[in-house]
């Protein structure tokens, strides 16, 4: 006979602690959706000025998809150009932190800027006497140019955004690429407004 009170209750159900769940995710600073930004730096010529720039982006964890650096029309005055993927509020403080670095005279993000982008590439694409006319025509409609012809391969010099030298790489990719290199993307924003104009006001 059971020692239970005459309609006493069954035991409640065992209850799992929230403390044993793991906890929800937090919310980092920063932790929006990335995408590609543009950033354009006016820098001094000086020694040591571009390990600075991509030690700062490293140390913010950006992986940089492309940078290329030139001369611009004013002497001791050099031009980077920077390719990354990062959302708004990631990039933004990277660029207020770019412009505190000694020799960067002045950043801006023109991503969301109407641009001309450029980026030239050079690609050796193998060829045979079967696919040469087929290759050629490829160049051709991709309106690039052959820089060199052997009996096994082409070198083809191909120009445009990002997106179209991608585009040129991919349907010649069936034909055995032999070495590829790129500039990575250059840009200046449409219209008369200028970075360099800007810096000398």
């Amino acid at each position: 006979m059971s020692d239970k009170p005459a309609g006493s209750a069954a035991p409640p159900a065992a209850v799992v602690s929230p403390a044993h769940t793991a906890p929800p995710p937090r919310a980092l600073p920063g932790g929006g959706a990335t995408k590609v930004h543009r950033l354009v730096a006016l820098v001094l010529d000086k020694p040591g000025v571009l390990n600075r720039v991509s030690s700062l982006m490293r140390a913010r964890n950006f992986n940089i998809d492309s940078l290329a650096v030139s001369h611009t029309d004013q002497e001791g005055l050099s031009r980077m150009t920077i390719t990354l993927h990062g959302d708004d509020v990631a990039v933004e403080q990277a660029a207020k932190q770019l412009y505190r670095l000694i020799d960067v005279l002045k950043v801006q993000d023109v991503t969301e800027e109407p641009t001309i982008e450029h980026e030239l590439a050079l690609v050796k694409v193998r060829v045979s006497d079967a696919n040469r006319g087929e290759v050629l025509k490829l160049v051709e409609l991709s309106k690039g140019r052959v820089v060199d012809l052997t009996g096994e391969s082409a070198v083809v010099e191909v120009t445009g955004t990002e997106a179209e030298v991608d585009a040129f790489v991919a349907l010649v990719r069936t034909y055995g690429i032999k070495e590829l290199v790129r500039t990575g993307a250059v840009v200046m924003t449409r219209g008369a407004g200028s970075i360099e104009e800007a810096l000398k006001r």
